[in-house]
């Protein structure tokens, strides 16, 4: 199981670097078409699109490396049961947060399929296409952290660089 789990944190990150490249593609579309004086239309909004997927998916990837801001000025100074019992409680309150953001989401690329909702650009791309980025995002970001969860309350040590004091690379 922890393998499959890694694969598809893996997976997802992977996905995201694919968008920002994608991200990358429409920007320079969008300036080469400036220079050489033709237009694609959509290039701004596909951009965001990729942005926004490439964020989502690249969640649950960044939470198990321990890249995630972590305020641990309250962990630091108690003892061990109550740094337990706090990170429990920090651990539930995210995956709730993190299960009604995946339903909310989830629900709002079904509606949008339902509804057959489209862009309001020139491009009138379906909107489920690029809220299912943000869906699958959130899904797995939502498992990473029962995932979490359950290494917590089996007082696994995680594997955080964060958890275990050294710096991460964003500091």
């Amino acid at each position: 199981m922890r393998r499959l789990l890694d694969r598809v944190y893996g997976a997802a990150a992977w996905a995201a670097a694919l968008f920002m490249i994608g991200t990358l593609a429409m920007i320079l579309l969008s300036v080469t078409g400036r220079l050489l004086d033709f237009h694609v239309r959509g290039t701004d909004a596909y951009a965001g699109y990729c942005m926004a997927a490439a964020a989502f998916l690249a969640l649950a990837h960044t939470l198990k490396r321990g890249e995630h801001i972590r305020v641990t000025l309250v962990l630091d100074h108690v003892g061990p049961r109550a740094r337990h019992a706090l990170e429990l409680w920090s651990h539930a309150a995210g995956l709730l947060c993190a299960v009604l953001l995946a339903w909310f989401s989830l629900r709002l690329a079904w509606q949008s399929f339902q509804f057959n909702d489209i862009s309001q650009g020139t491009d009138a791309t379906p909107l489920w296409i690029p809220q299912t980025g943000m869906a699958a995002g959130s899904v797995i970001f939502a498992i990473a952290l029962a995932d979490d969860l359950v290494a917590t309350l089996r007082g696994k040590k995680l594997r955080h660089p964060a958890v275990d004091g050294e710096p991460v690379r964003s500091e």
